[in-house]
């Protein structure tokens, strides 16, 4: 901050080169603090393992994919996409969100040929990354996602219902549907009631001690079910051969259709991206550490789906879930998500039989809760809040009712049109006057183009014939053509004599459009001509039924307040209700050029105002309106400082000059004696006060320079006042000094040894 002291000190530059940077290599966690974090990374890891093996197994099995794929996904993902992965602490590995589109895909070309499009997914997610596109695949609707999400939650239930129930599920969500009736109808009860054992305990696991929800509820109610059904005899169960490297597979090439393939391909890589870098966005918000490169996150996504292709496994994106859980679990550095999957390949080569006691319909319902789990009453309640439940609704039926790709791409296009319908309509209304006299008025808001055309010309032709009019524009853009329209429209009711005023309040103007193309600036708003028409409706009368002065533009502003900021003050008023309760005193001249809320951006209630002629404290008891405002700011509201705001060109200061250098005109004895109380700041002046020192060394004028030592003269005065003096000494209220320059429309900080610039920017005189 620029400091002004006497003297003479000129504003120095307090920004440094352009371009220079902090000396060293900015910090990077190194091999030291990995090992340091590993106390924690190494519990971490292992809660997270826990809550990995049954999602992993059951994605597997929803997916129609071996059930060994799952966890050599689980495996890669944690090892490959945490150690080349741009997010320290998203955990990757199969997820929900692709079970349904590689069930499409198994049933389409095969596994083998689902293994090649998987290793074809990851060059692409590899290709996006080292393009720097990783931002890009964020330009995705978020209610779009939520809803696509919700729809494979629903296939995903729909689909796992047949599983629990004994039976087998169809190819679609609607032929699941449908076949609903006859598989409850058909149920094998032993199977469905271990199914919903596990949907009990899942459910029911939020409500059991703290101490005992350390252990995941999903591996509880997998091994507990599954315990429980070993002495059951007619039980599908999870079957295969050998260990997970007796499942690593090569892919092989899709038979022809390669339109289709295609298709597949962009398909899996955009939502694995998308699924990835929204999971790695929300886990940046659960922790306070290094954001992620969503180009790095990317590449490690990419080269993780190319390695599971290769290896015979899932699809690899980011998981929320373990993510979460990797977050909560205390882990402080990658390390935690590739202890993971280490802990995934241990297991699946060491225990592998353990998992063929694990029955379907156990898997089916850890599957119905993830897919109930997808289905989130928040997205729907703020999709509607946000007007956005159309697209919502839209997509999540397109997505079970056709497939997850069309469903997405009709959410998309169902979204850029709401947006485009929201942009490109303005709102257009006409309003009856308030009162008889008044004009009509017409408000017109939003983006203003020649789509607008036919509902400006049926809003303005409703208006009767010779009516006044104010049209209030509040337009964010505004064309020729539409500016065109209304001004011949306000021409043409112009030559019958009625007044058409325009206000304007947006952040384009009419005046913009007249010759030039559209363009945003900055919110603005135009001073208004005159309306001499509307004075007879305007004027009163005093008792003897002769008019006073117009009370024209106090009343339109009320009016104006009442239209336009009424509503936006009230909910900022409501807690003042009942008492004020300010943070600051601000004793400021009564010059109707400063507005203390306005340079302070204070709202309602923040500031205690005291303003008379020269911002000028009396000493004790000579003035009972200045000493009881004091008292009751520091003894009743317990203000936290008193700001003492000067100004330049001060009428007050230009009495004094005039009085002590010339002859001044009287303004009265009541003023004349109101002057004593600001001479003493004249004298201040004359003895070489600092501060006018300081104020002459910027190049501010005289009367500029008295005005900022009468500023140091009353903060002095508040030291010995009985009322300030005290709360001053023990710092339980801070003094403040100001000066408000109305021509730069800056404010100058005050100090008893000179001034400082608040505004580096602001130039001296």
């Amino acid at each position: 901050m620029p400091k002004l002291s006497a003297p003479s000190v000129v504003p120095s530059d307090t920004h440094s080169p352009s371009g220079s940077k902090p000396s060293g290599p900015p910090g990077k966690p190194g091999r030291r603090s990995l090992l340091g974090s590993l106390g924690v990374d190494l519990p971490a890891s292992l809660v997270v393992f826990l809550v990995a093996l049954p999602l992993s197994l059951g994605i597997a099995a929803a997916s129609g994919a071996p059930i060994m794929a799952g966890l050599i996904a689980a495996a890669v993902g944690g090892i490959v996409a945490g150690a080349l992965g741009g997010s320290v602490l998203q955990v990757s590995g199969p997820a929900a969100g692709l079970t349904v589109v590689v069930a499409g895909l198994v049933q389409e070309f095969g596994w083998q040929a689902t293994c090649a499009i998987t290793v074809a997914a990851g060059v692409v997610q590899l290709l996006m990354g080292l393009s720097r596109l990783g931002r890009a695949a964020l330009a995705v609707s978020p209610v779009v996602v939520k809803a696509m999400l919700a729809g494979i939650g629903i296939t995903i239930i729909l689909q796992q219902l047949h599983v629990l129930l004994g039976g087998k599920a169809s190819g679609s969500a609607v032929e699941n549907l449908l076949a609903l009736p006859s598989a409850i109808a058909d149920m094998k009860a032993g199977t469905a009631l271990l199914g919903f054992a596990v949907v009990v305990i899942l459910l029911a696991w939020k409500y059991v001690p703290a101490a005992v929800r350390k252990v995941p509820g999903q591996l509880v109610a997998v091994v507990v079910v599954t315990a429980v059904s070993v002495s059951m005899g007619d039980v599908q169960r999870i079957s295969f051969s050998g260990s997970i490297f007796d499942a690593i597979a090569l892919p092989g090439l899709p038979e022809g259709n390669w339109g289709s393939v295609a298709l597949a391909v962009i398909t899996v890589a955009l939502i694995a991206s998308i699924e990835s870098l929204l999971s790695a966005v929300a886990v940046d918000k659960m922790h306070g550490g290094t954001p992620t490169n969503l180009n790095r996150e990317l590449v490690g996504q990419g080269s993780a789906n190319v390695v599971s292709g290769l290896l015979g496994g899932l699809p690899v994106t980011g998981v929320i879930v373990r993510s979460a859980t990797n977050v909560e679990a205390g882990a402080k550095s990658r390390a935690s998500a590739i202890l993971h999957g280490v802990w995934v390949l241990v297991f699946s080569a060491l225990f592998a039989g353990l998992i063929q006691l694990i029955p379907l319909s156990v898997l089916a319902g850890l599957l119905l809760v993830i897919g109930a789990k997808l289905v989130k009453i928040a997205d729907i309640k703020t999709s509607h809040r946000t007007g956005d439940l159309l697209v919502y609704g839209v997509t999540l039926v397109c997505v079970v009712v056709l497939n997850l790709l069309e469903g997405v791409v009709i959410g998309l296009a169902v979204a850029a049109l709401c947006v485009l319908w929201r942009v490109l309509r303005a709102h257009l209304d006409a309003h009856a006057p308030a009162a008889p006299g008044m004009p009509w008025r017409v408000t017109i808001a939003g983006s203003c183009s020649f789509f607008s055309l036919p509902r400006l010309n049926r809003v303005l032709h409703s208006i009767p014939e010779g009516q006044d009019v104010v049209v209030e524009v509040n337009a964010d853009y505004l064309d020729h053509a539409f500016r065109e329209a209304l001004m011949a429209w306000g021409a043409q009711r112009g030559n019958t004599g009625a007044a058409v005023t325009f206000e304007e309040h947006g952040t384009t103007a009419l005046t913009d459009a007249a010759d030039n193309a559209p363009q945003r600036q900055d919110l603005k708003e135009f001073p208004l001509p005159p309306r001499a028409s509307w004075d007879s409706a305007l004027e009163g009368t005093d008792d003897d039924g002769d008019a006073h002065p117009p009370l024209r533009s106090i009343l339109l502003g009320i009016d104006k307040y009442h239209r336009r900021h009424a509503d936006k003050v009230r909910p900022l008023v409501q807690d003042l209700t009942d008492g004020q309760n300010p943070d600051t005193l601000f004793v400021a001249c009564v010059d109707s050029r400063v507005n203390p809320n306005l340079i302070t951006s204070s709202g309602p209630g923040d500031l205690l105002t005291l303003r008379n002629i020269g911002n000028v404290v009396c000493s004790d008891d000579r003035d009972a309106s200045i000493d009881s405002t004091l008292s009751f700011a520091v003894k009743a509201l317990s203000v936290d400082s008193i700001v003492i705001c000067g100004h330049s060109n001060c009428g007050a200061m230009k009495a004094v000059l005039a009085d002590a250098e010339g002859a001044a005109p009287s303004l009265g004895a009541g003023f004349d004696a109101w002057l004593e109380h600001a001479r003493p700041s004249y004298e201040a002046l004359q003895a070489d006060h600092p501060v006018g020192l300081a104020a002459a060394a910027a190049g501010f004028s005289r009367l500029d320079q008295l005005s900022m030592v009468n500023v140091a003269v009353q903060l002095a005065k508040l030291d010995e006042h009985h009322a300030t003096g005290p709360a001053l000494a023990s710092r339980e209220v801070h003094a403040t000094g100001l000066f408000y320059d109305i021509c730069t429309a800056r404010v100058v900080l005050v100090t008893p040894e000179g001034i400082e610039l608040l505004d580096p920017s602001m130039a001296l005189r």
